[in-house]
């Protein structure tokens, strides 16, 4: 985490002068850590890239924003993997994060900077990406808490172009699941700006209810999981419905083919868009394992991409149906537990050999 005292000193003191003139703000003085791939006024934002080295961002995103508003004081800027594209966090510029409870490992990505600051209490809050799981798998890899809203929940930008085709979105984390509801209560909601918003009302605290839960140990997909895992969410399991939650217990039901389907095509594809021709002419600049990513997605044909839209199109319309006959989904939010530092990903999930997630 890049932690500037100064700039953060000034912003607590900018907030107590607003309490004095009898300002309410939700999040007075709390402090927050942003992702370095989201947009804070005046402050270096580099996507963990080489390229935006010496990049001032020159507004704030509109969540970022918001915080501000709220009263939130921004400590510091939570290290990324290049362009957020990666499941563990390092980048040529920053180099990796390790793990705050063990610095041999990984706190996984690409939001892992985040997730090592908070479980190493540098904030209660902060502010991520999610597309595949950036802002979950490594607060599950930590103990702390990430949440991935709807599509349109939380206004994106203005800031850098995405090369996630919608599918990422601006992620609370935090230490608790009240904090986390805290921060999204404050970012939620329409803006003009960013025309795929959605006019939501917060809702972290509805009334109370009987809620309809299902628990699927793999999603319905086969995957291994490792006995670590498994052990922890089914002893969590366990002590939800001896606490008096109707807990059903069946598989989600997927389109044929859905199991094999990725969206690492479509990544691919958005970074060579972005970045091909900047690639082409200084690839030394690269992070070697995006540029593998670019290589790939400039090798792509229109089929490829299309097919894989058709696949992601498919897993919202089985989710939707889903989310209509029950309202919540148990699950592990990763398969493994946190791995060595050094690598990709781990080796092995369940005993069971896997390739790298680069």
């Amino acid at each position: 985490m890049r932690f500037d005292p100064q700039i953060a000193r000034g912003e607590a003191l900018d907030v107590r002068r607003r309490m004095q003139a009898g300002e309410t703000m939700p999040l007075a003085g709390v402090p927050v850590i942003v992702k370095d791939n989201i947009w804070v006024a005046g402050r270096r934002i580099s996507q963990g890239s080489r390229l935006f080295a010496d990049h001032v961002a020159p507004e704030d995103a509109i969540a970022v924003a918001r915080l501000r508003q709220a009263g939130a004081v921004i400590i510091g800027i939570g290290n990324s993997p290049e362009f957020a594209c990666k499941g563990v966090t390092n980048s040529p510029l920053h180099g990796p994060t390790q793990h705050p409870l063990n610095v041999t490992l990984t706190p996984g990505g690409s939001s892992g900077g985040n997730a090592a600051a908070l479980a190493a209490d540098f904030a209660p809050i902060a502010l991520g990406t999610d597309g595949g799981g950036s802002g979950r798998r490594p607060p599950a890899h930590t103990g702390t808490v990430g949440f991935k809203p709807s599509f349109g929940a939380i206004p994106y930008g203005p800031g850098f172009p995405e090369p996630f085709w919608g599918i990422s979105v601006l992620a609370p984390m935090g230490r608790s699941v009240a904090d986390v509801a805290a921060l999204f209560d404050v970012v939620v909601g329409a803006d003009a700006r960013d025309v795929e918003s959605a006019a939501i009302e917060a809702r972290s605290a509805p009334e109370p209810r009987q809620l309809r839960v299902e628990f699927c140990r793999d999603l319905g997909l086969g995957a291994p999981i490792d006995s670590d895992v498994e052990a922890a969410i089914g002893d969590g399991v366990e002590r939800l419905a001896k606490a008096g939650w109707h807990i059903e217990r069946m598989d989600v039901h997927w389109p044929r083919g859905i199991g094999e389907a990725s969206i690492m095509p479509l990544q691919a594809a958005g970074l060579a868009a972005i970045h091909g021709e900047t690639w082409r002419r200084t690839p030394d600049l690269f992070d070697p394992d995006i540029a593998v990513q670019i290589e790939r997605g400039m090798s792509l044909t229109g089929a490829d991409v299309g097919r894989a839209l058709e696949a992601s199109a498919a897993i919202k319309r089985t989710v939707a149906q889903f989310f209509a006959g029950y309202d919540l989904l148990l699950c592990p939010t990763a398969p493994c537990v946190a791995w060595p530092l050094t690598e990709l990903g781990p080796k092995q999930i369940g005993g069971v050999d896997v390739p790298p997630r680069g």
